[in-house]
Order: structure tokens, then sequence, then C-alpha cells
């Protein structure tokens, strides 16, 4: 018999576009880049199917000052989007100290975010995020307490945001990396335990795999239900701070 061979990266990604129509032909996205391996994996996806979708292609990198590597980061990004025939920009932030610190930098992230779309005439900012993202995402907002609406986590679309990657894994992604040799960076607190969302991944996710390997399939299942609940107002004016624990390393 035939081996069965579970869908690349780039199969999900057409996918994802397709059936929730992330991007009409003749529009144009701006991709939140940062060099870390989610964003990085997302802008070589779309630059290789850009052409069969018709959709213009701009990257974009936030650099909050909040560690001493992101410039270096950026750089490597910058590097990777040129050699993908892909104009790449950057603004660097100031993020004042004080109290919660990640959620103010996430909203400087996309005030900045959304003034270099404008800038390009991109309608749309694709981001990096994927199904265990989602997952880890819903898990948090479980454990701090929400209601239904509150579980209509991260969805495909949310205003000006795509998620094109919302079918993949992080297997999937690494897989990707992996196989096209593209390069990438890692945010080491990512894997800081002070953050719930490090304690979920590292310490909750694996035990509830073990009990049922497909948990992050049904818990991206219960995300789409409790978005189909939710009304698309709601759904607008939702904030910006929905997702991690730092300020966007995808």
């Amino acid at each position: 018999m035939p081996r069965s061979h579970p869908p690349t990266l780039i199969t999900l990604v057409r996918a994802t576009l397709t059936e929730h129509q992330l991007l009409p032909r003749g529009s144009t996205v701006l991709v939140a880049v940062s060099g870390g391996p989610d964003s990085m994996a997302l802008l070589h996806v779309l630059a290789r199917i850009r052409k069969s979708f018709a959709f213009g292609l701009f990257a974009h990198g936030v650099d909050h000052g909040l560690r001493l590597g992101c410039a270096a980061e950026l750089d490597v990004a910058e590097a990777f989007a040129r050699s993908l025939d892909i104009p790449f920009d950057r603004t660097k932030i100031l993020v004042a100290s004080g109290g919660n610190l990640q959620a103010r930098a996430r909203a400087a992230r996309w005030i900045a975010l959304r003034s270099a779309a404008a800038r390009v005439g991109a309608g749309r900012i694709a981001t990096g995020h994927h199904a265990d993202d989602r997952a880890e995402t819903l898990m948090m907002r479980i454990l701090r307490g929400t209601g239904v609406r509150g579980l209509a986590v991260l969805p495909p679309s949310d205003g000006d945001r795509i998620r094109p990657m919302l079918r993949a894994r992080r297997s999937d992604i690494d897989a990707h990396l992996v196989r096209h040799r593209i390069p990438h960076s890692t945010d080491p607190s990512n894997a800081d335990p002070r953050f719930l969302r490090t304690r979920v991944r590292q310490d909750v996710f694996p035990v509830l795999e073990r009990l049922n390997p497909r948990f992050v399939e049904h818990m991206c299942t219960l995300a789409d239900h409790a978005a189909e609940t939710r009304p698309t107002t709601a759904q607008a004016g939702r904030g910006v701070g929905a997702h991690a624990n730092n300020p966007g390393h995808r």
C-alpha cells in the first residue's frame, strides 16, 4: 500500500487561505516578522504561493528594545526576506518600564505594524500563530477564568489580522524549517517558567496529549465553536493582548 504522509506546511496554509478567504486575489499582506521560527516559516510559505494566489507581500519587523539580541535577529529576518525578493522594513519603538510591560509592548507593536501596513497599502497583517498557540491561549483563558465568548481565541481572521498557519502544529513548522533550511532565532523568554504560557506548554500539554493525542485539535475546534456564537462586533473590538507572554516573537 502507498505510504501516507502528513500534509506539508505549504498545503496547510493553502487550505486555510482558501477556506477562510483570507487573501483575495489582488490584495496585499504585511507579514509581521520577528526572526523567530514561526514568522520565518510563514514568510517563506507566503513567498512560495504569492503568485498562485495573486497577492502582494511585504515584511516588517518591530524592535521593542526589550532584548539585546532583537536587532540582530531582525537583521537575519531582513536578509532572508530580501533573498525571497520581499521588501522588508522595521520599526524601533521604546516602551517605558513599568507595570504590564509586555501588554504595553504588544499594543505598541500593533500600532507600528498598522502604520507600516498603511504605508505599503496592505489591508491585512499576517502573524505566525499556529494550532499549538491557539490551544495554549485557550487553556490560559480557562485557567484564569472566562465565559464562552472568551474561548473564541485567535480566529483565522480578526479585523485586519490574519493567521494563515492555524491548521499547522508546531511540529509541522519545525519540519518545514529543517526541510527548507530556513534561518531563525530563538527567544529565550519562550522557555522562561515565570510565564504561564511556558508552564502550560511544558508541564500541562504533554500530560494531556498522552491522554489524547488529538487534544490540541479538539481545543482548536472548541475555539471555532465559541467563535460561531460570538457577534462579529465583539470580534472586532477585542484587545491586542490575546496572545503570547512575550510581545510577539513568533
